[in-house]
Parts: C-alpha cells; sequence; structure tokens
C-alpha cells in the first residue's frame, strides 16, 4: 500500500509579500472572470424574459463558465493559503480555460457574435491570471520537495 504525498508551500516563500501580491493579482483576476460570466448568465435571462431567442447551449454554457470561474477562486484561495494541490490545478486551469472559451466560441454559427465577444473577455481575464501563476515567483513558492 502506498501512501498519499501532500506538500504544501514552503512558509517562509508563501509568506513573502510578493507571494501574497502576486496571489491577490490573481484573485482579482479570476474575480473578474467571476463576474464577466456572471454578467453574461444575467444577459441570457434578459434575452430569454423580453422574448429574444435563447439556446439551451447559451445557457448551458453562461452557467458551466460561471460555475467554472467559482471553482478556479476556490482554488486560488486554497493555493494562496498554501495547498499545492490546489496551486497545481489553478496553474493549468488559468491555461486552458482560455483556449476553451474561445476554441468553443468559433465554431461558426454556435453562438451569436455578442456572446462570443463577452465570453472572450472572460477569457482574457483568466488568461491574465495565467501570466501570474505560473510566473517564477509562485513556481518557486511551491518547488517539489526532494
Amino acid at each position: 500500500m502506498g501512501t498519499t504525498r501532500r506538500t504544501t508551500a514552503e512558509p517562509a516563500r508563501l509568506g513573502h509579500p510578493q507571494a501574497q501580491q502576486a496571489f491577490g493579482r490573481a484573485k482579482i483576476l479570476v474575480a473578474a472572470h467571476g463576474a464577466l460570466s456572471a454578467a453574461v448568465l444575467a444577459a441570457v435571462a434578459v434575452r430569454a424574459l423580453t422574448g429574444h431567442p435563447v439556446t439551451s447551449f447559451l445557457w448551458g454554457r453562461s452557467a458551466g463558465v460561471l460555475a467554472s470561474a467559482a471553482v478556479t477562486y476556490w482554488l486560488t484561495v486554497l493555493a494562496a493559503r498554501g495547498a499545492r494541490w490546489a496551486f497545481l490545478r489553478v496553474r493549468v486551469i488559468s491555461v486552458l480555460m482560455p483556449l476553451v472559451i474561445v476554441g468553443v466560441d468559433l465554431i461558426p454559427g454556435l453562438c451569436p457574435a455578442w456572446f462570443a465577444l463577452v465570453q472572450a473577455t472572460c477569457a482574457l481575464a483568466v488568461g491574465a491570471a495565467a501570466f501570474v501563476v505560473n510566473g517564477p515567483l509562485l513556481r518557486a513558492a511551491f518547488r517539489q520537495a526532494r
């Protein structure tokens, strides 16, 4: 039977003011991603309530992106507290999410232009967070112990 090895960041590095500032920036960017995602879902709801055609794709997509933003924010908070597993997930999600958002929105005829434009703005916010969490400062704070 093997044991699971869970590691956390070294307290001295993670407690460094610059590391906490970087996590602060990442949280702000992920929160902006969430706020924009909420605005998209609200716009879809308003359009539906005012009689405009709204597909199930728009409902599902906007709700899914909002849910993923909430999970990403939660993981970012845990990573800022020292959870290495959360940090690794935030690193991956922040890189993949913008690619997935833009890639799906580029499929012709799948969604209206306004929806794709606002979703692309969401992708920019989480993509900017990718630069912060994948930067050398935070990677050094979570360096794997040998």
